[in-house]
């Protein structure tokens, strides 16, 4: 049955370490589709007609990929799979460009969290997007690893333990010190809300904080502050993460040993599975982006070309 096929296909894909939670409800939905129509391989046409009901170009292209890439598996097993085009529904795509926070708009998002929670009758609820943002700040976290950190993830000597990241692996955070010595103090305070729920990051309801919620808290926080009021396309969260790595980027100079060194440290840091989306990074830091053209000037000039 071409059902029982997706599934295999979905678990060992699973067992490899990814997710793949919307690419699992395409695959089965499609399933569904072909054997509804009587068919217990997959079909090209079939396929087509499926990703055309989708609503956008952006999930058409999804779906007829990801069907694509089932059947070049199921293919290898049998040849009565049929592998479709993946190139029918292609729309254009462009990467946002990040926001990348100054300094002073760091310090001001944060005492503008501090200012929103002043009011909380609980001192770790007056700390809570304090601590929450400003360690993603420090850090470069993703938004749902912070939200998922408990007790047992603060490692002696100052380090986190993220667990099941995006791509499913586990990897280890050292913090600086200043951090360090923040967040001690602030377990101080969570350690005093004794709930049966131990993530670091409480909402008013005694549990993990949502996504929605700590994203229209950041939200208000930027209003608060006067972060970028002029744009249409808000600043997010997430930008918070490219601000960290663009910083660090900017830290490690021009050269191109110093700058390969420092990337492959901060994919391993920020848990990239790729280098390639570490050294995205370059194009949002105009800064270093100067620097290595004025370096690269200054080689050229050196060589009398």
């Amino acid at each position: 049955m071409l059902i029982d096929d997706i599934e295999r296909y979905i678990a060992l894909r699973r067992s490899l370490g990814f997710k793949l939670e919307k690419t699992a409800r395409y695959l089965q939905s499609f399933a569904r589709f072909a054997v509804d129509q009587g068919e217990n391989h997959i079909r090209a046409q079939t396929a087509i007609t499926w990703a055309a009901t989708a609503t956008t170009p952006d999930s058409r292209y999804r779906r007829l990929r990801d069907v694509a890439r089932a059947a070049r598996f199921l293919r290898a097993e049998d040849a009565e799979h049929e592998i479709p085009p993946t190139g029918l529904f292609v729309a254009p795509r462009t990467r946002l460009i990040p926001y990348i926070y100054t300094s002073d708009e760091l310090a001001r998002i944060l005492g503008a969290a501090e200012d929103m929670q002043r009011q909380e009758p609980n001192p770790m609820r007056r700390q809570v997007y304090v601590m929450l943002f400003g360690l993603i700040a420090a850090t470069g976290l993703r938004v749902s690893e912070a939200l998922g950190l408990r007790f047992d993830d603060v490692l002696p000597d100052g380090v986190l333990r993220i667990r099941e990241t995006k791509f499913g692996k586990n990897r280890l955070v050292p913090l600086h010190e200043t951090v360090r010595h923040v967040l001690d103090k602030y377990l101080v305070l969570r350690r005093d809300c004794v709930e049966p729920d131990d993530h670091l990051f409480l909402s008013a309801r005694r549990r993990k904080i949502p996504y929605s919620v700590a994203n229209k808290a950041f939200r208000h926080i930027l209003q608060l502050a006067a972060i970028a009021p002029e744009r249409t396309r808000r600043p997010r969260i997430h930008d918070l993460r490219h601000s960290f790595a663009t910083r660090v980027l900017e830290q490690g100079g021009a050269e191109r040993k110093s700058i390969a060194r420092r990337a492959v440290a901060l994919m391993t840091y920020m848990g990239h599975s790729d280098l390639r989306y570490t050294y995205w990074y370059l194009q949002a830091t105009p800064v270093l982006m100067s620097d290595i053209a004025a370096a690269a000037e200054t080689l050229i000039a050196g060589d009398g070309r």
